[in-house]
């Protein structure tokens, strides 16, 4: 029964994924990224419980890579496509109907622009897929980890409604910079990048140096930033990961 724990929390970082897509379509972003950051440490606990518990699998590698595809691939695809659709049009993507004889669509009018958030979607598969079969990757990583980048995105619905200003408004709500962010997340998720994995083997500071150094540095970013500390943290993650090798 120990043995089933991880797959179990697995499960639970899978069922936040789905409830955070069905909000994220709902046009309810804030609610959509509780759901998801919620996913993301469920995710990080159930490697833990596999570790601690000595309950590896390759049935819970691939359930771990299936749930990440959900809460750490779809559903930031689709946050992302809403704040295209409500940065190009002011409004949640939205099919119009229009009365005929026979009541069927007429001329749907799509803005195509928001849909290019979809890429998350793609770029998070083949990470995941690449991560499955790379033997280079099992004390740290090569490429941007897909929660890294579902955090980034997530943290922009959030800025918005936590910490709004006219300049956040600017920044965020403007379509090419949400197409750099997809573009920059995608590229950074599958480049020959390597960066250190927050896994703790030990507990002793000076082989977790990096991981603690880090982790210090998240929680007075957090305290002194908000929302806004999210995409503060990636940078300083990515900068120590290239400085600190």
């Amino acid at each position: 029964m120990l043995k089933q724990i991880p797959n179990l929390i697995t499960s639970l970082n899978l069922l936040c994924g789905c409830v955070a897509i069905f909000f994220a379509i709902s046009g309810d972003l804030v609610t959509a990224s509780y759901f998801v950051f919620t996913g993301i440490f469920f995710d990080f606990f159930d490697g833990l419980a596999a570790r601690v518990l000595n309950a590896q699998s390759e049935v819970g590698l691939q359930l771990d890579s299936l749930a990440d595809m959900v809460t750490s691939g779809v559903a930031p695809a689709i946050v992302m496509v809403q704040l295209l659709s409500e940065a190009t049009s002011g409004v949640p993507i939205n099919v119009f109907l229009e009365e005929t004889e026979t009541m069927g669509w007429y001329g749907a009018k799509f803005n195509f622009l928001p849909f290019f958030g979809l890429l998350i979607a793609v770029a998070s598969a083949c990470r995941l897929a690449k991560f499955n079969v790379d033997t280079r990757q099992t004390t740290s990583f090569i490429g941007l980890p897909t929660p890294g980048n579902t955090l980034l995105v997530l943290s922009l619905p959030l800025i918005l409604a936590f910490q709004p200003s006219a300049l956040v408004e600017s920044i965020v709500l403007n379509p090419w910079f949400l197409v750099g962010i997809t573009l920059l997340g995608c590229i950074l998720m599958n480049a020959e990048l390597p960066l250190f994995a927050l896994k703790f083997k030990t507990w002793d500071f000076k082989t977790n140096a990096v991981r603690y150094v880090f982790l210090g540095i998240c929680l007075v970013a957090i305290v002194l930033l908000q929302f806004i500390a999210i995409p503060v943290i990636l940078l300083v993650y990515i900068g120590m990961s290239l400085i600190w090798k």
